[in-house]
């Protein structure tokens, strides 16, 4: 699953609207939408805060919960 896919999978399960996690980031929901689609990627700062309102992983989200160790024993 892809970084933006990952976003909005999470904001899905937590049964929240795009508005409302932007309201969350203090941001416009038109700009959020735009990193659930992967027209933008969103800074860090909104990604850490993202992660803290929502209780998820940046590591998750940025699709690090198990390829680093896959890659790590490949060698």
């Amino acid at each position: 699953m892809s970084y933006n896919n990952r976003l909005k999978y999470v904001r899905e399960n937590k049964s929240l609207k795009q508005a409302e996690v932007a309201e969350m980031l203090d941001i416009k929901q038109q700009q959020y939408s735009e990193y659930e689609r992967g027209f933008r990627q969103m800074p860090i700062n909104y990604l850490v805060r993202f992660c803290q309102k929502l209780d998820v992983s940046a590591d998750y989200i940025l699709g690090l919960d198990g390829g680093t160790t896959a890659v790590a024993n490949a060698g």
